[in-house]
This record gives structure tokens, sequence and C-alpha cells, in this order.
């Protein structure tokens, strides 16, 4: 009983403690959603925490051309929206003539200049702009305001991204880059764990620790010499089949290791049972450990597609800068470069960018942790 009684407290603080964890991780993500439906003009002015609140902002417009007015009442009289001319929305409360006052008169009221002149801003972003001459200034005068905009979701922002900045493109790019790049070693370390799990192969110790070796060999220092290699072929450099293969050298042999774990982690009984029963290697890895083993597939596939996604180093040595075949990746720091004041475009970019991951990390999660403990346990 007081056992029970004590462990509670620490229970309570892993508890919270995994909480704050996965907000950690989740609050991002979910700004980044929210940010990339919201409009681009409450983007600039507020965070994305106030998308389900009304926003007060500070804001500036023109009157329309002195073209566009018209005598009434003695008077020279231009009139529009505010709203209409610049393509936004909201409720007017306080409006100026000057920028460092812009709540200077309330809405509805009218300001008046030393020349005579006259302008009345209303609520909903209609004014009159008056003069008792001509009016001579082309470019119209400015108006600073402040308005409160209700909160304003919209799906522009991924018809721009997709459509107009070539995202579309990439996203196909990626996907015809990572589905075969994930695939592709899965396969080949498939049966590779298998024969150094089961089959007895001469020099198997020293081919397992070959492998662990290059686990450990950093990436950047095979990308110069196999990029000459390509260059010599003259078929493979810039084609998805040299990236496609440079991706499977560079991924097989975490999942050679990792496969060989959990395959010689299953139970030897199985085996032993099948070849008394007649069956040859390739139908006991087909028909018993290839099923038995999807965990193990399964948390590779999550880790090769996470890695191949969002690989950026790679695409651009293999691939090069070509449009057509730049990736989704490239193409984000691209737009990073020529749109960063965009956040309404680089917000849609980036969930664009994370979205496919997380369906497939999620898809497949449930086998994410008996992967990774692949072989750390074994029965007796």
């Amino acid at each position: 009983m007081l056992q029970n009684i004590r462990l509670q407290p620490s229970r309570f603080a892993l508890n919270l403690a995994v909480f704050l964890i996965v907000a950690v991780w989740t609050l991002p993500t979910l700004g980044l959603l929210v940010s990339s439906l919201r409009d681009k003009n409450l983007i600039a002015t507020s965070g994305w925490w106030t998308a389900l609140a009304t926003t007060e902002r500070s804001a500036q417009g023109r009157t329309k051309e002195a073209a566009l007015q018209v005598e009434k009442d003695g008077k020279f009289v231009i009139t529009g929206n505010l709203f209409e001319d610049s393509g936004t929305s909201g409720v007017i409360s306080a409006f100026g003539t000057r920028v460092a006052k812009p709540s200077e008169y309330t809405a509805g009221t009218t300001a008046n200049y030393d020349d005579g002149r006259t302008i009345t801003v209303n609520s909903d972003g209609s004014y009159a702009y008056t003069s008792p001459t001509k009016f001579e200034d082309g470019k119209g005068q400015r108006v600073f305001y402040i308005s409160s905009v209700p909160p304003k979701f919209t799906t522009e922002n991924y018809q721009s991204v997709l459509f107009s900045e070539g995202i579309g493109r990439s996203f196909v790019n990626s996907l015809t880059v990572t589905i075969p790049a994930t695939i592709i070693p899965i396969l080949i370390a498939a049966f590779a764990a298998y024969a150094l799990a089961w089959m007895k192969i001469p020099g198997r110790g020293i081919i397992i620790a070959t492998i662990v070796g290059l686990l450990v060999v950093p990436l950047q220092m095979s990308l110069i010499p196999l990029l000459k290699i390509y260059n010599a072929t003259g078929f493979l450099s810039q084609t998805y089949l040299g990236i496609w293969l440079a991706h499977t050298g560079f991924g097989l042999p975490f999942a050679i290791y990792l496969l060989r774990s959990y395959i010689a982690g299953l139970p030897r009984d199985l085996v032993e049972s099948a070849q008394v029963d007649g069956a040859n290697d390739f139908k006991i890895f087909r028909r018993i450990i290839l099923p038995l083993s999807f965990p193990a597939l399964a948390s590779f596939a999550i880790f090769q597609f996470l890695w191949v996604w969002n690989d950026l180093l790679v695409a651009m040595v293999f691939l090069g800068t070509d449009p057509e075949k730049t990736v989704l990746t490239y193409k984000l720091n691209s737009l990073l470069g020529s749109r960063g004041g965009n956040w309404e475009i680089l917000t849609a970019s980036a969930f664009i960018t994370i979205v496919v991951p997380l369906l497939v990390f999620f898809s497949l999660q449930r086998y994410f942790v008996r992967g990774l403990l692949a072989g750390s346990v074994k029965g007796g």
C-alpha cells in the first residue's frame, strides 16, 4: 500500500514529462499548419496563436487617382473603399492623415487639411475625399487607419505554392526519388540479412564487422569519389537511377544491421522445422522470415523514407539543379532565398514538405518501437 502511494508522484512526473515532450514536438507543426491557412496580411501582423481571435492592426491605403474625381455641389470629390482597393477586409475603428497618428480621428468623422480638403473614412472602409479645387495629384492621398480583422482562413496559399511556385512538380520529383530509394535497399538488405543470420557463409563474421564499420563512415567522404564514377559511366550522372543507387548504397549498412539483428532473434525452431520439411532457403525466407520481420522492415522504411525525403545534399550532387528534376527540399530552400518575406508561401511550402513523412510515420508507428528493439531481447 505504501509502495503504491510512493510510486504515484513519480508516475505523475513521468506523465507530465511525456505530455511536455509531445507538446514541444506538436505545437510547431500545429503553428505551421495554422499559419499556412491564414491570410497573408494577418500572418505579417499577428502570431498563429491569435488565429481564432479578432486582430487589430495598423495599415495604410491611398485614395483613387485624380482622374476619377467628380464635381459635386461645387466641390471635387473622390470616393472609394480602402479595403476593396487593397484586397483586404475588416472594420476600421480610427484613421489619420499622418503616419505618426493613425488613430487621430474616429471612423465616420471628417478630417480637415490646411488647404480646405477633407476626408471622411467610415468603418466599412468607404471614404469621401473632397477639395474646393480640382485634384492634381495623380497618386492619390495616403490614409492611415486602425482596423479590426476577423479570423480568416484560406487555401490560396496552397494554390499559389502548388501551381505558381513550382512546388507541385518538385513534390512529384521527391516521390519519384524517395519511393524507389526506400524499396530497393529493403529488398537487398532483407536477403543479405537472412543470409548473414541463418546461412553458413565463409567469413561471415568479417562481413558483419565490415557492415558495422560502414555505419560510422561519413556520407560526405563518398560523394566526390562516387560522383567521379558516375561521370565516368556517362549515363548515371544527374539521373533518377543514379540517385536511387546512391541512396541504396548509403542506406544498406544500417538496413542490413537492423534486419539481421531482428531475423537472428527469431525462434530457431521455426527455421529448423521448415528445413526438416524440405523447404529451401528461399521458401523459408519468403514464407516465414519476411512475414515475421515486418516490424523491422517497417522501422527501416520509416528511417530511410524520412532520410531521403528530407535530403538536400545528395539530391543536389546527383540530380543537379535542373528545374524539371529538383526535389522539394531544394525548391523550399530556393523559396527561402527569393521569397523570404512571403511567410504565407513559406509556411504552405513547409507543411507540404512534412505532411508526407507524417503520414508515413503514423501509418507505420505501431511497428517502430518493435523494430528498434530488434534483437535486444531473445527468448530462451
